[in-house]
């Protein structure tokens, strides 16, 4: 399966494009969508949004995963950052691309193997899964890699009974 991982912002959204199946994951294309400052805020997510429509064209990725926002001291960059997610989650819709989205600990869980890791040890582990030589950067890529990595172990997972439920399985008639 092809995922486009993103890590959602308005000045730097980072991408990173994996293939996984079950276990296994492979990189094929990383980096970040850039907005020059000073531009007003409609400016900016309307480069989003271009430049969100020309990735998905371009690699055709089967499904997306997103991370959720985390408002930690600054709301008001917080809502700017929510603005851009929201315009990233409008063209996977334009797409076909169906979107799944990830909080922080769930992301730092399925790539660590512990919801509270640092992000060094996430960065390393997403180094490390996809057999890399340097860990990924900048760090809006690496997070979008991690992103991706925990779709790919979520969707892949034998465990995963939304994606395998037939329902002619079960039909007592």
């Amino acid at each position: 399966m092809r995922i486009l991982g993103i890590d959602p912002g308005v000045a730097t959204i980072g991408f990173g494009l994996i293939e996984a199946d079950r276990a296994n994951v492979r990189l094929v294309q990383y980096g970040v969508i850039t907005t020059p400052a000073g531009l007003p805020l409609s400016n900016r997510l309307y480069q989003i949004s271009q430049d969100m429509s020309q990735l998905l064209d371009q690699f055709k990725p089967q499904e997306m995963a997103v991370e959720e926002l985390f408002f930690s001291k600054n709301i008001t960059t917080g809502i700017a950052v929510a603005h851009g997610r929201g315009v990233i989650l409008l063209e996977a819709e334009r797409a076909g691309v169906p979107a799944f989205e990830y909080t922080p600990m769930q992301v730092k869980q399925a790539v660590a193997g512990y919801g509270g890791a640092e992000k060094k040890q996430v960065m390393l582990m997403t180094q490390r899964l996809l057999k890399m030589k340097k860990i990924p950067r900048p760090d809006d890529a690496a997070d979008a890699l991690a992103i991706a990595i925990c779709h790919g172990r979520s969707a892949t997972s034998l465990l995963n009974t939304e994606r395998r439920f037939d329902p002619r399985r079960y039909d007592t008639r």
